[in-house]
């Protein structure tokens, strides 16, 4: 414990604080010798950076809470790593960074529930660059992430739908499961220009009728 405190630049009764506190998980323990890792330092670190930014400690143990109760990321890569998306590793303080301070509990349960984040020792994963850059530009333009999260579910019931649609189309009786892979970029396109569309439509109602 001391040789913990020492390293993360914190006093042994504040370290004994955190772990009353449930702030940093319980260490290893062989016999009498409690064993403290670099998960433990980590996690010590991101407490000291949550509250540099004004986070109190309530909220750092309920976002503590989230991150040792959600999926790790051999979980989640073991449903199957994304074959185009880059997943990106950040630290909390990170994460709370790019959305503003809006990484509740709620608004990462939520987002542990659809697969976008695991947790890999003292670091959280994104399972994809696009959709974490996209969520944290509507973020910005002031739009709530828990807003954000909750579209997202209706988009992954639609897109799983097209999936759907589409593998049924392809997957006929002398087609393979590389045939689709060589021509999922038709349906990607196909969605692209969908929406796009969509989208003009909506706008020219909106325009010409601004009520709607």
């Amino acid at each position: 414990m001391e040789e913990l405190a020492e390293e993360a630049g914190i006093t042994v009764r504040t370290l004994r604080f955190y772990r009353e506190r449930k702030l940093i998980p319980p260490p290893r323990r062989e016999g009498r010798i409690a064993w403290y890792d670099h998960t433990h330092l980590a996690r010590l670190r991101t407490i000291s950076a949550l509250l540099e930014r004004g986070h109190t400690l309530s909220g750092i143990a309920e976002l503590a809470e989230a991150f040792d109760h959600g999926r790790d990321v051999g979980e989640l890569l073991g449903l199957g790593a994304p074959t185009e998306e880059t997943p990106v590793r950040l630290s909390p303080e990170e994460l709370a960074d790019v959305f503003a301070g809006q990484a509740t509990p709620e608004n990462l349960a939520a987002a542990l529930d659809l697969g976008y984040l695991a947790t890999d020792g003292g670091e959280i994963v994104h399972i994809s660059r696009r959709l974490l850059d996209v969520s944290a530009a509507l973020v910005r333009e002031g739009i709530p992430l828990a807003d954000v999260l909750t579209a997202a579910r209706r988009v992954r019931d639609h897109a799983d739908a097209l999936a759907d649609l589409f593998a049924g189309i392809v997957l006929t009786e002398n087609r393979t499961a590389e045939d689709l892979k060589r021509l999922r970029p038709l349906a990607k396109s196909v969605v692209e220009a969908e929406v796009s569309m969509a989208l003009d439509r909506r706008l020219s109602r909106r325009f010409q009728n601004p009520t709607a």
